[in-house]
């Protein structure tokens, strides 16, 4: 990095962050320590919300995932608007009714203690595992920049973050979103204009879009049913609606941001306003890894995105075998230029046909010849990472943009760092708080203990999140990690929502039973089954409907503290 991208870098991530404490200086309680002062207008709830769920995950792994398996994936939030629309009409009055500070409570008010207590268990083991993932992937980008170890890389990162969280609260991390989610959509629109930029001059955007479309990196929509496949049509509508409605309607780390406006009207407008660009925004991400790709389709990429890696095989014992096949990549490479050259070249799209099967044959040999790069590499560096894609969009970042460009890249990604990893830990401290720790060991601790408490919580769980962050490494793409994580989880506690909210007969411990069992149910599933993991929010929530319905009818009915008041 040059000066000039460190000063870029810095001079972005003080100026946000000095923001937010700025704004939220002075939270006199707890209450409004995790929760905020309940000020805020639309458009910062909006912008809060798009940015919790936008992490740093989501700026390194979405242009991958785009780069090598298209723009599928943004079938995954097709269901997304219709969660807002029922969250804004359903949940938010509820939680604005009860002034509740976590969404659990309001399962108690329903309910009874125990189902609280397990919704909100739910949260916080998803949740905190989640943010360790949020943690690994900022870590990536400054050990790849800085060439620092990755484990020290990711101490330093969640120490970072838990200073943040623990000194700001709820409200600094809603003000500083907003400034964090400007710089984030204008770094990638910044960057779609520099690759673009970067193509040959006789390459136009729509040639850019035909090279993709040839190589089948424009698909978009698909509406084959099939339950083993992650992204079409239906598991976005379906699944992705379930998955959208448990996240925004019951995961503390969002609830948290839109119980910060000062009114249900600003609260339901800013979950409005995400449904209506998130699409748009997730299609833009896609598309930059779309045109990085198109880009090296005349410019030659690297054998192995992740650089260190090369590095380490020019040293290593099978240096040889490796140099042989960086010549075959680069053989491989001219000739699908020419190919592609020759396809736009093409005057009709009967000519192209021909030529389209002939950049795919090409493609396969290409393919063919990074596996062959990553079996070498396992058999010379046995235990390293061979699963590249998260390094693809920052190593094109590192290699390509110019000065200055690259620091504000680099502020994008850190900046989508903070503001989810915030989120999260606020979310997990307020919830441990609230719905354990003052809920159920101290009741009658002072306000200022609670507070203390709040914080070291927060602590805790960056901790948490640090140690799973160690382990990061092990899993595939980051952004279906998470996704994947989610949707185990959030499936039962949505259910345990939709009855709460719709079935105002069932009550506590029939609810809890179904809950339990769907649960122990989906984690059986995904352990056994090759079924597409946006379905196991659909089967999750289903199965605690189901049977809880079962359950009210054939278990004995005991005192329960269930209230209809806040049905």
């Amino acid at each position: 990095m040059t000066l000039l991208d460190w000063g870029v870098l810095v001079g972005t991530i003080v100026f946000i962050v000095a923001w937010g404490m700025w704004k939220s200086r002075g939270a006199k309680n707890t209450e409004e320590y995790l929760r905020g002062a309940r000020e805020l207008k639309w458009p910062t709830i909006g912008l809060a919300v798009m940015a919790t769920q936008a992490s740093a995950i989501t700026f390194l792994s979405v242009p991958g995932q785009a780069y090598e398996d298209g723009m599928r994936f943004v079938q995954f939030y097709f269901g997304l608007p219709f969660a807002m629309i029922l969250i804004s009409a359903v949940f938010v009055p509820i939680y604005y009714r009860l002034n509740v500070i976590t969404a659990y409570q309001y399962l108690e008010s329903r309910f009874d203690l125990k189902t609280r207590l397990f919704g909100a268990f739910l949260f916080l083991v998803q949740r905190g595992l989640a943010a360790g993932i949020t943690i690994y992937a900022p870590s990536i980008i400054l050990s790849t920049i800085l060439g620092w170890a990755l484990e020290p890389t990711v101490v330093a990162m969640g120490a970072l973050v838990i200073l943040y969280t623990v000194t700001g609260g709820s409200n600094a991390v809603s003000q500083t979103q907003k400034q964090q989610m400007v710089v984030m959509m204008g770094g990638m629109v910044v960057a779609a204009l520099v690759i673009l930029w970067r193509l040959p001059s006789h390459v136009s955007f729509g040639d850019a879009v035909d090279v993709a479309g040839a190589f089948g990196r424009m698909n978009v929509v698909s509406f084959d049913f099939n339950v083993q496949d992650r992204y079409n049509f239906w598991s976005g509508l379906t699944g992705g609606f379930f998955l959208a409605l448990s996240y925004f309607g019951t995961d503390q780390s969002q609830v948290g941001r839109y119980l910060t406006g000062r009114s249900i009207t600003e609260s339901r407008l800013g979950l409005l306003f995400n449904g209506v660009l998130k699409i748009p925004m997730q299609f833009l991400i896609l598309f930059v890894g779309i045109l990085v790709f198109v880009f090296y389709q005349f410019s030659t990429p690297p054998l192995l995105f992740n650089e260190t890696l090369g590095e380490r095989m020019r040293g290593s014992g099978q240096a040889a075998e490796y140099a042989a096949l960086e010549t075959k990549w680069e053989e491989v490479q001219s000739s699908k230029r020419a190919e592609v050259e020759r396809y736009l070249s093409a005057g009709d799209e009967a000519s192209r046909t021909g030529v389209r099967e002939a950049l795919r044959a090409a493609a396969g040999e290409a393919s063919q010849v990074r596996k062959d790069a990553k079996a070498l590499v396992t058999r010379a560096l046995p235990g390293a990472e061979t699963k590249d894609s998260d390094y693809i969009f920052i190593g094109f970042v590192k290699r390509w943009l110019p000065s200055g460009l690259f620091g504000l890249l680099i502020a994008v990604i850190l900046s989508a760092a903070m503001s989810s990893i915030a989120s999260e830990l606020n979310a997990l401290g307020a919830t441990t708080t609230v719905d354990f720790y003052r809920r159920v060991f101290r009741p009658e601790a002072s306000d200022r203990h609670v507070l203390i408490a709040s914080k070291l919580f927060t602590v805790f769980w960056g901790l948490v999140a640090v140690g799973f962050a160690t382990f990061a490494s092990l899993l595939d793409n980051l952004i279906q990690a998470v996704n994947i994580l989610g949707s185990i989880f959030y499936g039962t506690v949505l259910g345990i929502f939709l009855v709460a909210f719709f079935l105002k007969f069932v009550r506590g411990h029939a609810v809890f039973t179904a809950a339990v069992i769907s649960q122990a149910t989906v984690i059986g599933l995904f352990m056994l089954s090759d079924i597409g993991y946006l379905w196991y929010n659909v089967i999750g929530c289903a199965l605690v409907v189901a049977l809880s319905l079962v359950a009210q009818s054939v278990l004995p009915r005991g005192p329960e503290a269930a209230s209809a008041s806040g049905a």
